[in-house]
């Protein structure tokens, strides 16, 4: 089994409660309502700004000039892409550009950055890689699983959504990444595969916390 496998199977009971999340499922079926997306998106677009910091640093942490070079045409994408069509949805979600940039990011969104960063901060690439691939590959695994039932035509919004996280240049970035966790990590001695764990297995957690937080439109209580 690789690494990665390994990390998978450990984050199994995380996995399976994402999928049957009722934002997940919602956004599955199209019976998700238009304001927990529109929560959802906002968040997910100030995760996104702190994220493409941490793939910045993945470019820095790549010992490989072709690893460097393939992360930073990931963060060129994320940046001017990804980010861009993001804004796109969340206009024709009814979000304006100044409610997206005056977004205050929720309690779980800080907690998951500030994880993702203080990881990238301190650790090599392949901490950087057991961090982000919860998300990384959770999206796809996600986005796999509602597409196996269907798209939810009726509601375009989310079946874009889905088109997008099971797109094949989506596919392939998810999957290179795992590759490469399992190729710098073949040879981790078991204290350094546990403190992966360690690290993937909070970033699992995070992951069910976002999704919960936009299902309960989560606010600061103070």
């Amino acid at each position: 089994m690789s690494l990665f496998a390994r990390l998978q199977e450990a984050a199994a009971p995380i996995r399976e409660r994402i999928l049957a999340h009722p934002f997940v499922r919602g956004l599955g079926d199209g019976t998700l309502p238009g304001e927990h997306y529109q929560f959802y998106l906002r968040q997910d677009y100030r995760f996104l700004i702190e994220y493409s910091r941490v793939l910045a640093l993945a470019v820095v942490r790549s010992e490989e000039v072709a690893i460097a070079a393939r992360f930073a045409d990931v963060l060129n994408v994320t940046l001017n892409t990804e980010m861009e069509l993001h804004r796109e949805t969340c206009w024709a979600a009814g979000i304006s550009p100044e409610a997206l940039e005056d977004t205050v990011p929720a309690p779980a969104t800080c907690a998951y950055t500030n994880h993702l960063r203080v990881t990238a901060d301190g650790g090599d690439l392949l901490a950087i890689l057991a961090a982000t691939l919860p998300c990384a590959y959770g999206y796809y695994e996600i986005a796999t699983h509602l597409r196996g039932a269907g798209l939810p035509e009726r509601q375009p919004l989310y079946a874009n959504w889905i088109r997008l996280y099971t797109s094949d240049e989506y596919e392939a970035i998810a999957h290179w990444e795992a590759e490469l966790l399992n190729r710098l990590g073949a040879e981790a001695p078991p204290p350094r595969e546990a403190a992966l764990r360690d690290v993937f297995l909070a970033s699992q957690r995070y992951e069910y916390l976002f999704w919960e937080s936009a299902w309960r439109m989560e606010a600061w209580p103070i």
